[in-house]
């Protein structure tokens, strides 16, 4: 493999075409940085921050801290300054960072797919407890995401994280983001391969190395090996996912190139197979063509997707095969996409004869508290461990068979239900403008309220839709809830209701999917729907559907095929339910 430092320029055996003008790319010998956040990374190299939080600002306080580190290199330690309450949506896009920064941070930890222990959940509750007035949110990166952290206790939060096996290293920034495995990893009885050790080498390989630190900008990965593909890997920047080859038996396919924000495109697939232990080599090339190639100019277009589409899938693979890892891949078919949930929520056996549940936080919201009652029940029940999903979810892994039932109904009593309604199941919310800079609208208690009407309303939905309907609720455009692949998408904005008034309110996608026909959803021409009107406006939409689908007929399916006013909901139709 290529032992590539900053300064040097990667070995060319193919013939890349040099852009028209420049983007930034090191291959093409372009190092002067072309935006701020590229001067800044010259100017220091992010992982360094971490001794300046230690040694400096930890014991000197907020006031101390650099703008460059505060605004920039302190994401690469999961940090963010969170947004200053009473800034209203209106103002998001109008006030400069510094105007919005509060003086505390949002921290994230990652889990990388990680079996946490219920000493490790009991030390993130904890956490939540002590230093983030109890906050804790279960992210769809598989973190655990905290607000009102100070930063003199970040050493403290960090002994305590390094203690059970946790950090927050790179969990934001233009770096290696927090990997996403599969929740049931080693234990499904349907499991194509085990990937845990290959994310455990990328992680050990690559995190904290300076030959991977400075990106074009965020890098996201995700690992599977269920048929279900249950860490999206549609929308990552590379993806490996389980498949089978005819004579070499199981390994991966490899895709690249996904990503949501304001221009989604899914991942390509490059059809190959490759085994478990070339995983974290084949990142490590993929990673290095995206650090190499990738267009540093514009922020916009500095993402993965942006150079997969100009070149082409087939372009990429050539060039990771000759340039990076200096041998060609074998070619497979990629494996069959599946439909259904991802989310493992539920009793499910195992294949060593015990089971593990899943449960769903609703949009994601726990807290501390939560976190430590849950650490209990797993001792209690001798459960081996827990496992956050893409989906804002949790699974408990390991279960005796004799301990499920008890372990169920005490889940439900602390409110993480392994039996919730499809509303509760499917709903997902970013962190909105409750501490997001970014958000023009609240999301997660405006989501938790939809999931209790929609409840009242439709209480028989499960029967009568076993896929379900989900629901994505989002800030702002950036789509960190995967907006565009919802069956119901809502991107925050604010918008004009009937007396004129500018609201808090979302543009609707309509009929987005993964997996088997992954698409993103319908949005409908000038059609916004404001917040105080979401409650009536789904109800009519679902009821619609319900009316007019065609036998067991999904959502998604529907969506693309139903008249504009039906998904408006101007006229509503006579529903069975």
């Amino acid at each position: 493999m290529s032992d590539l430092r900053f300064d040097s320029q990667p070995p060319r055996h193919t013939d890349v075409p040099r852009p028209r003008r420049a983007e930034g790319q090191w291959a093409f010998g372009y190092r002067e940085p072309l935006n701020k956040n590229e001067e800044s990374k010259k100017n220091d190299d992010a992982l360094n921050v971490r001794d300046r939080i230690l040694h400096i600002y930890s014991k000197r306080g907020f006031d101390s801290i650099d703008p460059a580190d505060l605004r920039g290199r302190f994401r690469w330690m999961g940090l963010y300054t969170q947004r200053k309450p009473g800034i209203d949506g209106g103002k998001t896009g109008a006030l400069e960072e510094e105007e919005l920064d509060d003086r505390y941070f949002m921290l994230r930890v990652r889990s990388d797919g990680k079996l946490l222990s219920p000493d490790a959940v009991r030390t993130l509750g904890r956490i939540g407890v002590d230093f983030a007035r109890d906050t804790a949110d279960v992210t769809d990166r598989q973190n655990i995401q905290y607000h009102w952290i100070d930063v003199k206790d970040v050493p403290t939060i960090w002994e305590r994280l390094d203690e059970v096996g946790l950090h927050s290293l790179e969990a934001c920034g233009d770096s290696p983001r927090p990997f996403l495995g599969s929740p049931v990893a080693g234990v499904a009885a349907d499991e194509i391969i085990d990937g845990t050790s290959a994310l455990e080498e990328i992680e050990r390989r690559y995190l904290g190395n300076k030959d991977f630190s400075n990106f074009p900008r965020k890098f996201k990965t995700a690992l599977t090996g269920h048929p279900s593909h249950d860490v999206c890997p549609e929308t990552n920047d590379v993806s490996f996912v389980g498949t089978v080859h005819p004579e070499l038996g199981p390994g991966f396919d490899v895709w690249v190139g996904g990503g949501l924000s304001t221009n989604p495109m899914l991942a390509q697939k490059l059809g190959v197979w490759i085994p478990l232990d070339d995983v974290p080599d084949v990142w490590e090339g993929v990673a290095s063509i995206f650090r190499d190639y990738g267009y540093r100019r514009l922020r916009s277009r500095a993402r993965l997707k942006f150079l997969v589409a100009d070149w082409g899938v087939e372009k990429f693979r050539e060039v990771l095969e000759k340039e990076y890892l200096g041998k060609e891949l074998v070619t497979n078919p990629s494996p069959p996409s599946p439909v259904g949930h991802r989310d493992h929520i539920g009793v499910h056996a195992q294949k060593d004869g015990k089971f593990y549940v899943g449960v769903a936080p609703t949009v994601g919201r726990v807290s501390g508290t939560l976190l430590v009652e849950l650490a209990d029940l797993l001792e209690e029940h001798g459960v081996a461990g827990a496992r956050l999903t893409p989906y804002q979810k949790i699974v408990l892994l390991g279960v005796d068979g004799e301990q499920v039932d008890a372990l169920v109904d005490r889940l439900d009593e602390i409110g993480l239900s392994a039996r919730p309604s499809n509303w509760r199941r499917n709903t997902m919310a970013c962190t909105g403008i409750e501490f997001c800079k970014l958000a023009i609208v609240d999301t997660k208690d405006r989501a938790r309220d939809l999931v209790a009407e929609l409840e009242r309303r439709f209480p028989d939905l499960d029967k009568q839709v076993p896929s379900g309907i989900t629901v994505n609720v989002n800030g702002c455009p950036n789509a960190c809830a995967r907006t565009q692949v919802a069956d119901i998408g809502l991107k925050g904005q604010l918008v004009l209701d009937d007396d004129g008034n500018q609201v808090e309110g979302f543009q609707v996608h309509l009929g987005g999917a993964t997996g088997l026909g992954a698409n993103f959803g319908r949005k409908l021409r000038a059609h916004k729907v404001t917040s105080s009107g979401l409650d009536d406006y789904i109800s009519n939409v679902v009821t619609n559907y319900l009316a007019d689908r065609k036998d067991d007929e999904r959502f998604a399916d529907w969506a693309a095929r139903a008249d504009d006013e039906a998904l408006r909901g101007d006229k509503v139709l006579e529903s069975s339910l």
